[in-house]
This record gives structure tokens, sequence and C-alpha cells, in this order.
């Protein structure tokens, strides 16, 4: 199966968004440990889910392109139904 995240580009997108995503989560924790507000918290949280699944779909998109252009690995590829579970996962 093709990687996840093939093309370089994508790679370092992909990485982006989850170091964004780590670096709010360590936010929600400092602002939990810190005794911050109910909204401030789910307002992070929100920023953290968020990051998360535009990872997530960046690398969907990433599967599909690769499927129609042709899978990269013959042996093992990914057909339209696990593409579709996949994406549904992350709705």
């Amino acid at each position: 199966m093709a990687s996840a995240t093939d093309a370089p580009q994508t790679q370092k997108q992909v990485l982006n968004r989850l170091r964004r995503a780590q670096g709010q989560l360590n936010a929600v924790i400092r602002a939990i440990e810190g005794g911050a507000g109910c909204r401030d918290v789910v307002i992070q949280l929100a920023a953290v889910s968020s990051a998360l699944d535009k990872a997530g779909f960046q690398i969907i998109a990433t599967a599909m392109r690769t499927c129609v252009a042709g899978p990269a690995d013959e042996s093992d590829p990914m057909t339209v139904e696990e593409l579709e579970k996949l994406f549904l996962t992350l709705t």
C-alpha cells in the first residue's frame, strides 16, 4: 500500500498540522492544570480537533489522488470501499 503521505510536500503539511495540534493539546493540558475556565479549555479542544481532522482529510485526499492515478503498490491496492471507510471514520 502506498504511504499515507507519498509526496514530500504533503508529508510536510501533514506533519505541520500534527505539530500544531500537539502544541494546542499541550496548551489544553496546561490550561486545565492551571485552572482555566471551561470556555478556554473547550475552545482549545476544538482547535486540536480541527487540526487533527484537517491532517486526516489531507492524508485521505492524497490516498484518493494516488488511487485515481493508479496504485503505487499493485500488491496491496486500496479499494474505493476502504477509502470510503477511512473518510467516514473522520466524520
